[in-house]
């Protein structure tokens, strides 16, 4: 193992597979017929392009819970620009980067010692909120009701794509179904920095999980390293970096939503002994005080509801404290609501 700290090392049946077997990819959507849409447009929204984007996201949904997209309208210069800043602020000395180091008071900012699955992750990284302050609760016990502000160390990077109104569609909803889940939003973005690692037979950029919001939209550079784990037959599958595009992945609250219509998937994050990587999600979560349960229009007597309704606030502090540590239990799953 050499000088790898056996914190970082996985249980021999999560490790990775170096060379993953070949499979067909997570689904290419083109999202070029965005380019006109509103979600109060009707005449837009009924158009045939549309209509066919919806289906495609639907079905990438229900099978993947992955797709990659292109024509997304964010300019590259843009993924660029952040891609070279973020090296720069890696590349500095540890001790430079945690002048804003993240703790369990001050959440946004610079952190090396999540933990994923209770195994130490082989990564650094900076996160910044979207809203600012980001209000969450201040405390998880469910009777008190006092918040706190987050406020970033860096500034804000506010990506705009429209994606939730197709969701929405695709499952038989107006296209404006989730807006009011968004107004006081608890989105942030993340920038993941993997080191190269000696042992990358053993260790993972990121373990397996499945993302805790509604949606994450991903920039990674053009080192491959993202694993997702096929719905069909369970196999991890390489995603190949394609130039120019965002991951798009559903979360735990839009399978809430969908009562499992659409699945959060497991992935994962290889690392690589010789390069470094970069990869940048945009997390889009709803306010902290939103009770999070299956949608009243998806569920009936022969649909029941399959999960019974949580506070998406005490959920994220919950999550977000349990990455600083390594705890004797699992930490709070979605699992854990189900009925």
């Amino acid at each position: 193992m050499g000088d790898v700290d056996p914190a970082f090392i996985q249980d021999v049946e999560h490790r990775p597979n170096l060379a993953p077997p070949q499979a067909e990819s997570i689904p290419l959507i083109d999202l070029a017929a965005l380019a006109g849409y509103s979600p109060s447009d009707g005449a837009a929204a009924d158009s045939a392009a549309i209509k066919g984007l919806v289906a495609e996201i639907g079905e990438a949904c229900k099978e993947w819970g992955f797709f990659s997209a292109v024509n997304h309208g964010v300019p590259v210069e843009k993924r660029e620009r952040i891609e070279r800043e973020a090296r720069e602020f890696f590349r500095q000395d540890l001790e430079e980067k945690k002048k804003v180091r993240r703790d369990e008071k001050r959440t946004p900012g610079y952190y090396e010692t999540e933990h994923t699955k209770n195994v130490r992750d082989w990564k650094e990284v900076f996160d910044f909120t979207v809203q600012e302050p980001t209000v969450v609760p201040a405390s998880l016990e469910d009777d008190e009701e006092g918040v706190i502000g987050w406020t970033n160390q860096w500034p804000e990077y506010p990506p705009g794509l429209r994606l939730m109104g197709l969701i929405a569609r695709s499952l038989g909803l107006p296209a404006n179904r989730f807006d009011e889940f968004f107004k006081d939003h608890t989105s942030f973005v993340r920038i993941n920095h993997y080191p190269p690692c000696p042992t990358p037979h053993l260790a993972l950029g990121i373990g397996r999980h499945k993302d805790s919001g509604a949606l994450t939209i991903l920039a990674q550079d053009d080192i491959p390293g993202l694993e997702v784990k096929r719905k069909s037959d369970g196999e991890w599958v390489l995603v190949k970096p394609i130039l120019d595009t965002f991951i798009i992945n559903v979360g735990d609250i839009i399978k809430v939503w969908s009562n499992e219509a659409y699945d959060s998937v497991e992935h994962r994050a290889m690392v690589n002994s010789k390069k470094d990587r970069i990869s940048i999600p945009f997390f889009f979560m709803p306010p902290h005080y939103t009770m999070v349960q299956p949608l009243e229009e998806l569920t009936d007597e022969h649909n029941p509801p399959k999960y019974r309704p949580y506070n998406w606030g005490k959920y994220l502090v919950s999550r977000k404290t349990s990455n600083f540590k390594k705890l004797d239990v699992e930490n709070l799953q979605i699992d854990h609501f189900r009925i």
